[in-house]
């Protein structure tokens, strides 16, 4: 899919670029170059050697002058460094990424026969403290910077020497608690990767007024929300936050971003055995989605040492998934891949 715009363009470049320069789109990079002191088109030459040649040193763009790649050697483009690298028998790859101020945050390359996933992280930790995530067991440290989002994806990229087709932010963090930077990191992995709007995918437990801001710059990206219950107090049960955000008000922001936006929501829900998984419960769901433009996406739990959660049977979990069909709700049941190497959905932490 081409890459289109994610904002209209007004032509105007930011003269306050600063480094890391990954995030940066060619009129920003030629603009810094000229303030350099060089000619404008060697910023399509430095745009070309960050995105797709994957240079890490300025000092390497052999098509540069000798003399100003030495004065400019020092300028950081932003890239981590690989601290571990764990490959599951599914063939993902979970990688522990060192970033600048010496932070580690995972990201998990994700292949198939004709696509290439990656799930990027937005935080260091995540401040949600969902009960049965991993990440939310070791708290919050920072919002990333929208060059250590993309950042993550030219890695993936690079280790797996193949094209990344697909990006979903659902690793560690929350992203609409990060807006600023994951829009940035949007509008670059769009404009600058090259990877279709519909191609990417943002997930949120939901922040109270952020999804009626997000829906306001008109994305055609998926927009996947965490409900993973079907009435308020068992949500409040595993996501603290909820207890701030009561589920009606949740669903009638969600409506509000289909109307704005003309693009259906993706609701993910994480299946605990005898806790959220009974046929009951399934049909309160789809009561709560009834009339919505929406689509279920049902995670089977994917086991955390700090908590004891199962996963449901398969029987159970198609009784659920039979319940929402009979209800005209559109599901699908998505098995987590790199379970061996803790690189499923909701087992990212950091350092681990």
């Amino acid at each position: 899919m081409s890459a289109t715009p994610l904002v209209s363009q007004d032509n105007s470049v930011k003269s306050e670029l600063t480094p890391p320069l990954l995030g940066a789109s060619v009129e920003e990079l030629s603009f810094w170059v000229q303030q350099q002191g060089q000619p404008a088109y060697r910023g399509k030459q430095l745009h070309d050697s960050i995105y797709h040649q994957g240079v890490r040193s300025l000092a390497d763009i052999s098509v540069f002058p000798k003399q100003w790649r030495a004065e400019i050697a020092a300028v950081p483009i932003g890239r981590s460094t690989t601290h571990h690298r764990a490959v599951a028998a599914d063939g993902t790859i979970k990688y522990l990424l060192g970033l600048a101020d010496n932070q580690i945050i995972e990201t998990v390359g994700i292949p198939s026969a004709k696509r290439l996933t990656v799930c990027v992280s937005t935080q260091v930790g995540c401040p949600m403290a969902c009960d049965f995530c991993a990440t939310g067991k070791g708290g919050y440290t920072r919002n990333l910077q929208k060059h250590e989002i993309v950042d993550q994806v030219l890695t993936v990229q690079e280790d797996f020497q193949q094209r990344v087709t697909h990006v979903v932010f659902m690793g560690m963090g929350e992203p609409l608690l990060n807006t600023d930077s994951v829009l940035a990191s949007l509008k670059s992995l769009n404009q600058d990767v090259g990877i279709g709007q519909r191609s990417l995918t943002v997930s949120t437990v939901g922040i109270p007024g952020r999804i009626r801001q997000f829906a306001q710059h008109n994305l055609q990206i998926t927009l996947a929300v965490s409900l993973h219950a079907p009435n308020q107090a068992l949500r409040e049960q595993l996501i603290p936050s909820a207890r701030r955000y009561p589920l009606g008000d949740l669903l009638n922001e969600c409506r509000e971003y289909v109307e704005i936006t003309k693009r259906r929501i993706s609701f993910e829900y994480i299946l605990l055995a005898g806790f959220n998984d009974l046929p009951e419960q399934a049909l309160e769901l789809a009561k709560c989605l009834r009339g919505f433009q929406s689509h279920v996406n049902l995670i089977p739990y994917n086991p955390i040492q700090e908590v004891d959660y199962k996963r449901p049977s398969r029987d159970r979990i198609q009784a659920f998934v039979n319940v929402l069909k009979q209800e005209k709700i559109a599901v699908s049941v998505r098995y987590s891949r790199g379970l061996e190497a803790h690189a499923a959905c909701g087992q990212l932490r950091a350092g681990k």
